[in-house]
């Protein structure tokens, strides 16, 4: 058995510990649904630097916890707080969590992020479907030796956003009167925004969004056979002409402002998966 599934297990026996029960959906807090926690009814919350093996989050506006609890009658585990590789984590530590979703008996992935607008025809506080990525630009978490216990050497990528959850999302969202986007994210390492000519580039490749975090975990989650969803609050356009300046308290404000929406999207599809 490798090293890294010895981790795993010395993680969801301390987790086990802590919380018995099996959570069947797990979802993953990005900027869009930092409230999500208070749809839950929480059962028990533990403090990622009380994990064994657990990173420890840095990044502002992420809280760095697992809670778990009932939205209805489905066993939720949320990730308050992410980790992203330029933080200095390497690529394994940014999706050990999701691994160990896996292992705590998960069996679909809700992911939501802050993106910068690529496509030209989005507005800051849009909420775009990730239908597809670019992942090019990133590491990828699965360079190394194969552990065959998780999944193939080279896994399948033809459908890393599940459709039936896609569709039945925007059915969701046309029944609440949301408007949504559709789109490819495209996914970078950062720290830093994109040069204009980064987005240009993004934009010549298909990219309508692009971000730091997601695709990582994404690739781990079809590694794996987790069908996931995800969606992206479009908190900057990075492409027009016009000299824009990006902050980080921009991007917050931005996403503070699409969050009830999201939350409702993503609370009802839970409800219904």
């Amino acid at each position: 058995m490798g090293e890294l599934l010895n981790k795993i297990n010395e993680t969801v026996a301390f987790i086990r510990s802590k919380y018995a029960d099996a959570s069947t959906t797990g979802v993953v807090l990005g900027s869009g649904l930092g409230h999500f926690t208070d749809e839950l009814q929480i059962e028990a919350e533990i403090s990622y630097n009380e994990i064994p093996h657990f990173p420890v989050s840095t990044v502002e506006g992420h809280k760095g916890k697992l809670v778990f609890g009932t939205l209805g009658n489905k066993k939720v585990v949320v990730m308050a707080g992410r980790f992203h590789y330029y933080e200095g984590y390497s690529i394994q530590e940014v999706v050990y969590p999701i691994r160990v979703m896996k292992f705590l008996g998960v069996q679909q992935l809700v992911i939501s992020n802050a993106a910068g607008g690529v496509n030209t025809s989005f507005k800051v506080g849009d909420l775009m479907i990730i239908n597809d990525h670019i992942s090019q630009l990133t590491v990828n978490p699965l360079i190394g030796k194969n552990e065959n216990e998780f999944g193939p050497r080279f896994p399948d990528m033809s459908e890393p956003y599940k459709k039936v959850f896609i569709q039945k999302a925007k059915d969701i969202a046309a029944k609440m009167n949301i408007e949504v986007r559709e789109g490819v994210y495209c996914g970078v390492t950062g720290p830093t925004f994109e040069t204009r000519s980064e987005y240009k580039m993004i934009h010549a490749l298909g990219g309508d969004a692009v971000g730091m975090s997601t695709v990582p975990e994404v690739i781990v989650a079809a590694h794996m056979g987790i069908p996931v969803f995800a969606m992206s609050v479009i908190t900057d356009i990075g492409i027009r002409e016009e000299e824009n300046v990006i902050t980080h308290e921009e991007v917050l404000e931005a996403a503070k402002a699409a969050e009830p929406k999201m939350t409702a999207i993503v609370k009802q599809l839970i409800l219904e998966l």
